[in-house]
């Protein structure tokens, strides 16, 4: 769980570092800002396929251990870039494309502690595994601002226009420190599991459930809307109330979210999951409907208030999402099996929801990197972030018809109630 963390924390290092740029003397763009903030997103997303099968591959253990020690990457190029004047666009880019190394461990985490517990309570170790691992977000939020802002007055490393000065480099240069603790930690004290170890042709079946893909498709809509929120919130509290400085607060949302997380896992554990997530849909339409609402009024209390709803239901959603994966894999088993699955087909289906969270949570991942583009379409043709949040109140309404369609409609339950998210 603490190389998780880390792992999301360098992932979203860019949505802390981004606000600060141009006050510290770089001359970039807001779509270059966004941009800086959406690369790491992306190749994040991406990198959750591979990372899913490394851990079968090469054992938990050993690729948190080498998941870990990657991090260095990013968060040594990113010191060395805020640390050099006149660093360019492109090399901050390079930077963002290795900070995608933090997006991928989330998939083999996950991948990994799946094996550990039985069916009855994997939903809430998922969920508090998960909820470790997204809480990296707030911690370099809440504690990023801190570093970069305990500096004297003169300093050259960059300066507000009162002359307060950003250390931006403390920020990398805390988390690579981390980063060799968590790998030396787990090379220390974790184990491979042999049974976790499964020849890449046993994982591609996974892709052959259609499941796996109406799965990945909701997850856009959960997780993709926790992480790209996470991503870009500090930059649109810059856009859309250039007033407001206390930027840390916008740790708190990515704190709720990943707080609520662990909460849709227990209700799915003891109630049916679908319903859970449609409520949440619902509800995060509200919240983009009150963010629009509290930009247009000028009231960032409405605004921020929104968002944490926007925060909370999108934890809620990834919780009850994610836990009925192996519910739904399992309950497939069983009805093949005529009722009752042998040892060896519970196995199998282990290894095949493995596969297929890694393979979601990369699709679901996408989702992020489709926020942040909103968000810069948005801004660069209409000024205002306000028609991106329109455009994710339709998306809601489409995730929540899907999820209905699939998994609530009365006769698909009658038929397959076991397939409705349901308590296994």
């Amino acid at each position: 769980m603490l190389a998780e963390h880390l792992g999301f924390s360098v992932w979203t290092m860019f949505s802390i570092i981004t606000p600060y740029l141009a006050a510290s003397g770089y001359d970039f763009t807001v779509s270059q800002l966004f941009w800086l903030t959406a690369v790491p997103n992306l190749v994040g997303a991406f990198l959750r396929i591979p990372y899913t099968a490394a851990v079968a591959l090469f054992g938990g253990r050993n690729w948190t251990i080498v998941s870990a020690a990657l991090l260095v990457v990013p968060t040594g190029l990113l010191a060395y870039c805020v640390m050099t004047p006149g660093t360019p666009y492109w090399l901050f880019v390079v930077a963002g494309v290795t900070a995608g190394f933090g997006g991928g461990n989330f998939a083999s985490s996950m991948a990994n502690i799946s094996y550990f517990y039985p069916e009855r309570h994997r939903g809430s170790a998922l969920g508090v595994n998960a909820a470790g691992g997204n809480i990296g977000v707030a911690a370099v939020q809440f504690f990023g601002p801190l570093v970069i802002g305990a500096a004297v007055l003169g300093s050259s490393q960059g300066t507000t226009d009162t002359g307060q000065a950003f250390y931006l480099h403390n920020v990398p240069l805390l988390w690579l420190v981390l980063s060799v603790f968590a790998a030396v930690m787990a090379w220390r004290a974790m184990d491979n599991l042999a049974v976790s170890r499964t020849p890449l042709r046993e994982q591609v079946p996974a892709l052959a459930k259609r499941h796996t893909w109406i799965m990945s498709v909701l997850y856009i809509g959960t997780f993709g809307s926790f992480i790209g929120y996470s991503f870009a919130f500090p930059l649109v509290i810059k856009l859309a109330f250039p007033e407001f400085n206390a930027l840390w607060i916008a740790a708190l949302g990515p704190l709720v979210g990943s707080l609520a997380r662990p909460v849709g896992g227990w209700f799915a554990d003891r109630l049916a999951g679908a319903p859970i997530t449609s409520g949440a849909f619902a509800l995060m339409a509200v919240g983009a409907m009150g963010a629009i609402w509290g930009i247009n009024a000028g009231s960032f209390a409405l605004f921020f208030a929104s968002f944490m709803v926007l925060f909370v239901c999108s934890g809620v959603a990834n919780g009850s999402t994610y836990r009925s994966i192996p519910a739904i894999f399992q309950a497939e088993a069983a009805a093949a099996a005529g009722g009752r699955a042998s040892e060896a087909e519970v196995l199998q289906a282990k290894k095949i929801t493995a596969a297929a969270l890694g393979w979601i949570s990369a699709i679901g991942a996408f989702g992020g990197f489709l926020i942040n583009q909103g968000f810069r379409i948005a801004n660069e043709t209409t000024g205002s972030v306000v028609p991106a949040m329109w455009a994710f109140v339709g998306a809601y309404a489409f995730f929540l018809v899907l999820n209905w369609w699939c998994y609530q409609r009365t006769v698909l339950v009658a038929k397959a109630p076991s397939l409705a998210y349901a308590k296994v």
